[in-house]
């Protein structure tokens, strides 16, 4: 058995390139994709041009799964999770499925409530509760 230690996401051992990589919700990729997808047909002098069915598919999934529609929605999402020093990925997961309790969002995303890490319930909720406002505004 060899000596690195086994990934557990749950307690956030999930590789140190995997902490250190910039990840994106949905609803970000969603914005990059559509931004693209803009570029794409403007500069086409072919209107039949059409991009790659795997560039389609990849936008429409990103975009049936977001739930934050608004680009400045989307930035508040990042915004606020920003503010509660979670990990990209801790961020991106509670970004893309919303939890709506704080039992929830611990099942999602264990590592929240792992030792030495300041999130008490209370925080969770106040998190929970920023986040289903910019839902409920936009």
């Amino acid at each position: 058995m060899s000596g690195e230690e086994e990934e557990n996401a749950a307690e956030l051992k999930i590789g140190e390139e995997f902490l250190k990589a910039k990840c994106l919700m949905n609803c970000e990729v969603a914005l990059i994709l559509e931004h693209k997808y803009e570029q794409i047909q403007q500069m086409s002098d072919d209107p039949t041009n059409h991009v790659s069915q795997v560039f389609e598919k990849s936008l429409q999934y990103v975009k049936r799964f977001s739930r934050y529609k608004n680009p400045d929605a989307v930035r508040q999402v990042r915004e606020i999770l920003s503010r509660y020093q979670l990990a990209e990925f801790e961020l991106c997961v509670l970004g893309n499925l919303c939890p709506e309790t704080v039992e929830e969002a611990i099942a999602m995303v264990p590592s929240i409530k792992t030792k030495g890490r300041a999130h008490d319930d209370d925080a969770i909720e106040r998190m929970l509760n920023d986040l289903s406002l910019i839902k409920k505004f936009e």
